[in-house]
């Protein structure tokens, strides 16, 4: 996994990734985490497929709060 900001200190605790504090700091998924691959891909694949339509409200949404 690539770069993780100093603030994940924490996430080992919950049991989704572990921490190999060798040269650096390396994080890998566990077992769980890497059973969100397959949720987060769905989610991911809804949010692009109606990414136009969020857009869109969230346009009519900041333009109500600016009135």
């Amino acid at each position: 996994m690539a770069h993780v900001p100093s603030r994940c200190h924490f996430i080992p605790e919950n049991a989704i990734v572990t921490r190999n504090p060798q040269v650096g700091v390396e994080y890998s998924l566990t077992p769980l985490g890497e059973s969100l691959r397959e949720p987060f891909g769905r989610l991911y694949d809804w949010t692009v497929a109606n990414a136009s339509e969020i857009q869109a409200s969230q346009r009519a949404y900041d333009q109500r709060a600016q009135s």
